[in-house]
């Protein structure tokens, strides 16, 4: 009970970071299923299904929206941000990843090729659908949390 309690009195803190956990865990139960392999590295990667940043983000506005109400300017601050981070994830990260892609082909994939260290990496932002099951995923823990 005490843990529960002290999850409730930071819950602002502890509520994003849940919906974020989730998000990375589902990422690597979704690539076990899909590609049938073990791949630690989506427990903290960026990209890929679902976008543990829209998740994070969109569980603090939600959990804001209950606490102070959609008129407070927190909520104001959280969505905004929560927005910007949406439109980054599927618009600018999305972009660099399909640029980092073709570099990766430039670079390593032809005779006399240019080589840096390693290869840079592709899986950065999201689709949109990728974006919309992070929101998803944030809007349901922040409420599952909350109740």
């Amino acid at each position: 009970m005490a843990f529960k309690m002290f999850i409730l009195e930071y819950k602002f803190f502890f509520v994003p970071f849940i919906s974020w956990w989730a998000a990375q865990l589902l990422k690597f139960t979704i690539t076990i299923i899909t590609k049938k392999r073990v791949d630690f590295t989506r427990l903290t990667g960026s990209g890929g299904m679902p976008s543990s940043h829209t998740s994070a983000t969109v569980a603090l506005a939600v959990l804001i929206a209950i606490e102070l109400g959609l008129a407070s300017v927190e909520f104001a601050l959280a969505l905004a941000f929560a927005l910007v981070v949406m439109y980054d994830a599927a618009g600018v990260r999305q972009s660099t990843g399909k640029q980092a892609k073709i570099l990766n082909r430039l670079l390593y994939h032809r005779k006399g090729e240019i080589r840096l260290d390693e290869e840079l990496k592709e899986l950065i932002g999201h689709t949109p659908f990728e974006v919309i099951g992070g929101a998803a995923l944030g809007f349901t823990v922040a409420f599952l949390i909350y109740l």
